[in-house]
Order: C-alpha cells, then sequence, then structure tokens
C-alpha cells in the first residue's frame, strides 16, 4: 500500500515516534558533514521527489531540497504556474502522470482536498507540504526541536497562543499520539476547524480550548505563535484587531516553567504576534526550529518509502 503523509492524526503513536527518533538520529549522525554531502548510507539513492509549490515557500522549499539531496536523491521542483494542475487538467491525471516519473510527490497546496484528491489518484507517496487545513511537517520539526532542548514531549505541556489555524491543527493531532498537553488560546471567530474541534473534544482534557492567553501559558514547558495574516488572508485589519490582545510578550513568558522555551514557524513580523524581545530572546529555539525542518522532513521521506516505522 502506498504511504501517503498527509495529516499526523492518519499515523498511529509508534509511526509518529518513529519519525521523530529517525530525524534525531540523522541530524546526530551528520555532525561535521557540510550542508551539501549525502548521508553515508544514501537510502534514497536514485530516487526522485516532485516539488509542487501553489504557495509561495522560503523553508519547505529549501529543507526538502536539502532533504533529497543529503538521502542521496535528487528533486524536480515546479510552481502551480508551471504546470497544468488542476487547470488544463485535472488533478487526478496530473497524480497518475507524475506517478510513472517521479517516485514521490510533495505538495504545497491551497486546498487540502486538492492534495488528497492527488494522493487518491497517486501511486507515488504524497507528502502535504502545507494546505489550508495542516501543516505536519513543521510541527515535526517544532517537536524534535523541543525535544533537543526539553527531553521527550511525553507529559509536557505546549500552549498555543493566536489563531486556531492549520499549523495549530497539526499540534492538535499530534499531542494525543505523543502524549503531550496542549492549551489553545485564541479570540472567538478563530478557533480551529470543526473536525479538529471535535478532537480536542475527544481527547479527554489532553486539549484545551479557551480565550484566555495567561492561563494557557501558565506554567506551560514550550509556547508557540504563528503570523496573524497568512498568505490569501483578506481580512488583515480584522485579524489584526482580533488577535492583539494574544501577542506573546515578556509579561506571558514570566508565567511558564522557568525553563520554558518559544517557537514560531516563520515567517515572523516582530512586535505583532510577538515580541522582539522574546524571538530575539534566550528562550527562543526559532532557528533550531526552522533548520529542523531538513531533518524531520528527512524522517519523513523514509517514512513514506516504507524505510522506517
Amino acid at each position: 500500500m502506498t504511504r501517503h503523509f498527509l495529516d499526523l492524526w492518519q499515523l498511529d503513536a509508534a509511526g509518529l515516534r518513529a519519525v521523530l527518533d529517525e530525524a534525531h538520529r540523522r541530524k546526530a549522525a551528520r555532525k561535521g558533514l557540510p550542508k551539501g554531502a549525502a548521508d553515508a548510507d544514501a537510502p534514497l539513492a536514485g530516487r526522485t521527489l516532485a516539488m509542487i509549490f501553489q504557495k509561495n515557500s522560503t523553508r519547505t522549499r529549501f529543507s526538502f531540497d536539502a532533504a533529497m539531496r543529503q538521502l542521496g536523491g535528487s528533486v524536480i521542483i515546479s510552481t502551480a504556474a508551471d504546470m497544468q494542475l488542476g487547470r488544463g487538467e485535472s488533478i487526478e491525471d496530473t497524480a497518475k502522470v507524475l506517478s510513472r516519473m517521479v517516485d514521490a510527490v510533495m505538495i504545497r497546496a491551497n486546498s487540502h482536498a486538492d492534495v488528497e484528491a492527488f494522493a487518491a489518484a497517486s501511486t507515488a507517496p504524497v507528502i502535504n507540504g502545507l494546505t489550508d487545513r495542516s501543516h505536519p511537517c513543521q510541527i515535526l520539526a517544532d517537536l524534535q526541536t523541543f525535544e533537543e532542548h526539553r527531553g521527550d514531549v511525553a507529559g509536557k505541556t505546549i500552549a498555543w497562543i493566536g489563531d486556531g489555524n492549520n499549523v495549530c491543527a497539526s499540534f492538535i493531532h499530534a499531542a494525543p499520539r505523543l502524549d503531550f498537553k496542549l492549551r489553545i488560546a485564541c479570540p472567538e471567530g478563530y478557533d480551529p476547524a470543526p473536525a479538529d474541534l471535535q478532537r480536542i473534544a475527544d481527547s479527554q482534557g489532553q486539549i484545551t480550548l479557551g480565550r484566555d492567553k495567561r492561563a494557557a501559558a501558565a506554567g506551560a514547558d514550550c509556547v508557540v505563535t504563528d503570523t496573524w495574516v497568512s498568505m490569501g488572508d483578506t481580512d488583515k485589519d480584522a485579524r489584526m484587531a482580533a488577535l492583539g490582545p494574544f501577542q506573546v510578550d515578556d509579561a506571558l513568558m514570566d508565567l511558564t516553567n522557568p525553563d520554558a522555551v518559544f517557537l514560531h514557524c516563520l515567517p515572523a513580523h516582530r512586535d505583532e504576534e510577538v515580541t522582539a524581545s522574546v524571538i530575539d530572546g534566550p528562550r527562543s529555539l526559532i532557528w533550531d526550529e526552522a533548520e529542523n525542518r531538513i531533518h524531520a522532513q528527512k524522517a519523513v521521506l523514509l517514512w513514506a518509502f516504507g524505510l522506517i516505522g
């Protein structure tokens, strides 16, 4: 059966743990190597990854490219404007064509439904590089970063402050699998999607949703936020007004555990969703987090090819 990596909730606890452990192992094994050098085992030698971008990207594009090269493989990169995806050719037909030409496909898309349709028609593994509903690769890098500095995430508390968006959704998907507590604080009207609200209800208190950012941050081991206005959002003024009270600042971080850390998937807007003093301060791990996109995605690729988990 083809292994598609579309959402973290689709992996069981053992599978998700295997991916994280492989990310840690791969990073440690590369210590001292040039960034362009292949891993000693080059497990994906001869394999090609197609990368399709409907949305612009910095970290996803560079990290998947670097990941595939380090694993010994190669990449073909295309924007949606370069191809017929969903325009002159159906998504399903494109998936069937690419399945004959490459070994796996990573898509950074506008619509999660499009990625699901592509995967349903593809005989090559499909990886969700970001959609409007989730961002699973990002959360793996976040959790890898946390564990590097604070140990196993199981039993720890992560506070999500701000918009209940696609990144928040993937934290909701990961929490029950990896046994960490998740507290979400967001303004009314910016709650997670209905399916994820149901997952919160089913979590029996392991995941909570509220309006008080101070309550969410109190005693937390990690605070995470994201930009308030993303690509494609047309309601900037409304978003800024609603999310303004949910800024992460030093006063909020002072409520957390003394060794709590700060994460942000980037790009960031300093002194909007987070103050410069927090994101550029000693508790911020954002640069490790960005680098770990490479190592986490190497593990995702190996999982998709059935080489781990």
